[in-house]
């Protein structure tokens, strides 16, 4: 097993700071993070797109009335030209979420797809009770997000090779540094 120098992990807001050393396995580990969540979404979108047309209006109509999020799925879903869109909208971004994330390119910005999803899910799904806070869709939406955070795609991703494109004598990140939202 090759080893270097462990990276340091360290944060600090709000007056707390914290700090860590990642195990030397933990590039792979992210690695298959990363793969297993974009599979995850890529065959849901997938899925949706083999059972075309996909109709999101039954789930948005039945959000259980104590879910903070009912009466704005329950308009949505009465609205034919939304939902034409969020049809469509909801099984093409989970297809590319996934491919992305397989691929390791636009990481960050697939991650946050991915988490303002799970999150839309987790709120329609939650019935209100203190119990069900922590359910599958919640535990996505922070799985992806952390692979925004670890930037996943810099690790045998595509992020790392599009980040070292060079652009008018520069690196691509260095030329337009807004990239660095997206990749990683």
């Amino acid at each position: 097993m090759s080893t270097t120098t462990p990276n340091r992990l360290e944060s600090r807001y709000g007056g707390i700071t914290l700090t860590g050393e990642p195990h030397a396995l933990s590039a792979w580990f992210v690695v298959a993070l990363r793969f297993v969540m974009g599979g995850m979404i890529l065959f849901a979108g997938l899925g949706k797109v083999s059972d075309w047309p996909f109709d999101a209006s039954g789930y948005l109509a039945h959000v259980d009335p104590a879910s903070p999020v009912s009466g704005l799925y329950g308009a949505m879903a009465a609205n034919p030209a939304l939902m034409e869109v969020i049809n469509v909208v909801v099984p093409a971004t989970q297809v590319l979420i996934g491919v992305a994330l397989i691929a390791g390119a636009f990481v960050r910005l697939a991650a946050l797809g991915g988490a303002m999803q799970m999150t839309a899910f987790y709120l329609g799904g939650w019935e209100g009770e203190w119990l069900a806070l922590f359910d599958s869709t919640l535990i996505y939406a922070v799985a992806f997000l952390a692979l925004g955070a670890f930037a996943a795609g810099r690790i045998a991703g595509l992020d790392a090779y599009l980040e070292r494109i060079q652009v008018g004598g520069e690196k691509l990140i260095d030329r337009y540094p807004k990239l660095r939202y997206l990749l990683g």
